[in-house]
C-alpha cells in the first residue's frame, strides 16, 4: 500500500507516476472495477468543507495529485515528482499503456464541445486506443442507468471520466457495484484537452484559487500547531 499525505484532511496517495502505473497495470488485470482519481486544488478545497465529498474520495483505490501545489501543500520539494505532477507523467503513460494495448475506453463528459475535444485529442495522439462510446454526464440532472448501460454494452476496458467535482466522484460512488469495466479514471473536468490552453481570464481563476489555497494551508497548519501546543 502507498503512504498518504494529508492535505487539508484528504489523503493523497504518495507515490512516483512509475509506482502508480505498476499499480494501474495491476487493476487493469482484476475485476470488479477499480477506481482512480486525479484531483485538483479546486477539488481539495471544496472536499475539505464537503464531508460527502471527502467520503467519496476517501472510497478511491489510488488518489492522484493533479497540481504540484497539492504536493507542496504537504511540505513536498522534492523536484522529480512536483515535475512528474506538473508535466502529467502518469497520465500520458496510463494513455501510452492503453494505446500500445489497444484497450476500450469510453469516455464520460458534460457536452459535446468537450466529447468532440477529447475524441480528436485520443484519435491525434493515442490512435490506438479503441473508443468505445461517449455519454454526457449532466452535473446536475443524474442519469445513471442510460450511462452504465451504455458503458456496460460497450464492454469497455477502461472508464475515463472528464467530469466537474463532485458529479465526478458522487457517480462512481454510486455505480461502481454495477460498472463492467476494469478501471475508472476520473480525471476532472480541466483535464479535457479543450480546456488546457486555458484563456487568460481562466488562467487568473486558476491563480486565485492557488492562491486561497495556500492561505487555506497555513490556516490549517497554524491550527493544527495552536493544537499540539494547548494539548502540553
Amino acid at each position: 500500500m502507498n503512504e498518504k499525505i494529508q492535505v487539508l484532511n484528504i489523503g493523497i496517495d504518495d507515490c512516483t507516476a512509475k509506482e502508480a502505473m505498476k499499480q494501474t497495470v495491476e487493476y487493469m488485470g482484476t475485476e470488479p472495477v477499480s477506481v482512480i482519481e486525479l484531483v485538483t486544488v479546486d477539488t481539495v478545497m471544496y472536499a475539505s468543507e464537503e464531508p460527502k465529498l471527502r467520503e467519496s474520495i476517501e472510497c478511491v483505490d489510488l488518489v492522484l495529485p493533479g497540481e504540484k501545489e497539492i504536493l507542496e501543500g504537504a511540505d513536498i520539494t522534492e523536484k522529480r515528482h512536483l515535475q512528474e505532477v506538473e508535466q502529467r507523467t502518469y497520465l500520458r503513460m496510463f494513455l501510452r499503456y492503453l494505446h500500445k494495448n489497444h484497450f476500450r475506453v469510453f469516455l464520460l463528459v458534460e457536452t459535446e464541445e468537450e466529447a468532440e475535444a477529447f475524441y480528436q485529442y485520443l484519435e491525434e495522439r493515442y490512435s490506438g486506443i479503441q473508443v468505445a462510446g461517449m455519454a454526457k454526464v449532466s452535473p446536475t440532472d443524474s442519469a445513471d442507468d442510460l450511462v452504465v448501460n451504455a458503458v456496460n454494452g460497450a464492454e469497455t476496458d477502461c472508464v475515463i471520466a472528464a467530469l466537474s467535482a463532485p458529479a465526478e466522484q458522487e457517480f462512481i460512488v454510486r455505480n461502481r457495484s454495477i460498472l463492467n469495466a476494469r478501471v475508472w479514471l476520473g480525471i476532472g473536468k480541466g483535464e479535457n484537452p479543450i480546456y488546457r490552453s486555458r484563456s487568460r481570464m481562466q488562467k487568473m481563476v486558476q491563480f486565485i484559487n492557488h492562491k486561497i489555497f495556500k492561505r487555506e494551508i497555513e490556516k490549517n497548519r497554524k491550527k493544527e500547531m495552536e493544537t499540539a501546543v494547548n494539548a502540553h
